[in-house]
């Protein structure tokens, strides 16, 4: 085997870990880059939002996770485009040479038609989105208790979550939860009988993803937790006082959360033909970028479309580690000049949480909701975190919450400022 050969991953999510991971200790050198110097877990970021846990217990610092391996290093930066020709990354610290390259960069908020006042939406894509939404509806809360508001009380206190994906109910289910145990302990002043929590989704169920049980129980779960849910509902437009349905119906509201559509984030450079349908790049079943020889893509931003699946494989961290063993295995097979072998996604099920018991698994052959759900969605959670440390703060935290029905995280420590609609 060829020895230093330079395989560079950008993006420390789900897959580009999982394949630092899997070279351990091989006779290469592995060089994983990222704008963030911690991964973070993203199935739990709406915890984070909603005071749930603390953004410490679902991020591990990058440099800790390969401590001791000897092969892999890191670079905190960010990649402006990659150079074909030459075989190398125009990066914020300068140009950086690679014999292999692995764009595991993951997606970013499809906006739609909503990208001209995208700044007006809150998100849930990273830590920092997490923290501003929890800072802002604090904050909110805060203004709602000044008699002398110009803004209706509604409007300050009413939320709108755009898309009704896992992330869009979960985030839904906490928020209700929030307001019926936690907000009227900490805001006895306020009247959250004027509050409202509003679901819009656009298709005409939610949870779409998964199965058809799944989605109608989840339905029931978040009617049964107060929560408004418009279904054929797509959002016109928003004023940032006011959504307005294609119907023609309104709500006041300052708050709204877009959950509604991901898209790819790939790098520049690559060949335009490569980018396909949602921003994504176009792969072989090697996971080989179509018109390039030594340059892969693995996770959200990768699509390897199929007639089984001609969209691409979903958006998955399941899919995305397993793309990942696989690709390690393939390219020391490259550097070894052995025939590579076909990735094959195994599909071990999916899952949602919409509130405390309330949650729904399909696995391949069996699918089950309700407390159990919910006991097996929290133990493959918490198993899922990166850290000794991280699983068992996670699991004191959410067992304190289970007992004293509280939600502590309430602080303001770094205020939200929306940018004013020019």
């Amino acid at each position: 085997m060829k020895k230093n050969v330079k395989i560079v991953i950008i993006g420390a999510g789900f897959g580009g870990i999982e394949l630092a991971k899997a070279l351990r200790n091989q006779p290469v050198d592995v060089l994983l880059i990222d704008q963030h110097n911690y991964h973070n877990f993203q199935p739990l970021m709406y915890q984070v939002a909603t005071g749930g846990l603390e953004a410490g217990s679902i991020a591990y610092p990058v440099r800790r996770i390969f401590r001791n391996y000897k092969n892999v290093s890191f670079r905190m930066t960010e990649v402006s485009r990659v150079d074909l020709v030459q075989n190398q990354l125009e990066t914020s610290v300068g140009k950086i040479p690679y014999d292999y390259l692995v764009i595991a960069t993951g997606s970013e908020n499809n906006f739609f038609n909503f990208e001209p006042i995208k700044d007006q939406l809150l998100t849930l894509k990273s830590i920092p989105d997490a923290l501003n939404m929890r800072s802002f509806i604090i904050q909110n809360l805060e203004r709602a208790m000044v008699d002398n508001s110009k803004e209706p009380l509604e409007e300050i206190m009413n939320i709108a979550i755009v898309g009704g994906g896992p992330a869009g109910i979960e985030l839904a289910g906490a928020l209700s939860e929030m307001k019926k145990y936690v907000l009227p302990k900490d805001f006895p002043g306020l009247d959250f009988s004027k509050m409202s929590i509003n679901l819009y989704e656009a298709s005409p169920k939610v949870l779409a993803v998964m199965s058809e049980k799944a989605s109608t129980k989840s339905l029931q779960y978040l009617k049964e937790l107060g929560i408004n849910v418009y279904l054929n509902a797509k959002v016109a437009s928003y004023d940032g006082s006011a959504i307005t349905l294609t119907d023609g119906t309104t709500l006041l509201t300052d708050t709204v959360i877009w959950t509604a559509g991901v898209k790819g984030s790939p790098i520049e450079g690559l060949p335009k033909e490569s980018i396909i349908r949602g921003n994504r790049i176009s792969i072989n079943e090697f996971n080989q970028v179509f018109q390039t020889k030594n340059i892969f893509a693995i996770g959200d931003v990768a699509a390897h479309t199929s007639q089984e699946n001609p969209k691409g494989l979903p958006m998955l961290a399941p899919v995305a580690q397993q793309q990942g063993k696989q690709l390690a295995k393939n390219i020391l097979n490259l550097i070894n000049q052995k025939p590579l072998k076909p990735f094959i996604y195994r599909n071990k099920g999916v899952m949602a949480t919409v509130g405390r018991k309330k949650a729904v698994v399909d696995l391949p052959n069996f699918k089950f909701q309700g407390t159990f759900a919910w006991l097996v969605w929290m133990l493959i959670h918490i198993m899922s975190l990166v850290g000794f440390r991280n699983k068992v703060v996670t699991f004191v935290d959410w067992l304190s919450n289970y007992f004293s029905f509280d939600r502590p995280l309430g602080l303001i420590i770094r205020p939200y400022k929306r940018p004013e609609i020019k």
